[in-house]
């Protein structure tokens, strides 16, 4: 069974959001997310029904250690921010 963690520099990150990212930019392109590739990780976000800290923190780590296109910037934390707004106001 693999671990559902990857520790980076003594810190816990998600394995499976960081996998998902590393298989975006491998390859083909540029090596940038993009704004389609940043659906991938949002949807892998909406699926769970939750932004957890641990989440957040790889959110947060794929964007400053990633490259990415403006657009998938954009995308992506036009997502986030969105599905947060709705969330907290179903509460």
């Amino acid at each position: 069974m693999s671990s559902h963690y990857k520790q980076i520099d003594g810190k816990k990150y998600s394995a499976e959001l960081l996998d998902i990212a590393d298989g975006l930019v491998a390859g083909k392109g540029d090596g940038r997310i993009s704004a389609e590739d940043a659906g991938a990780l949002f949807t892998k976000l909406a699926t769970d029904h939750k932004y957890t800290d641990l989440e957040k923190d790889t959110v947060e780590y794929i964007r400053n250690n990633y490259k990415w296109t403006d657009a998938g910037d954009a995308a992506l934390r036009f997502a986030v921010r969105s599905w947060a707004a709705e969330r907290g106001a179903n509460k």
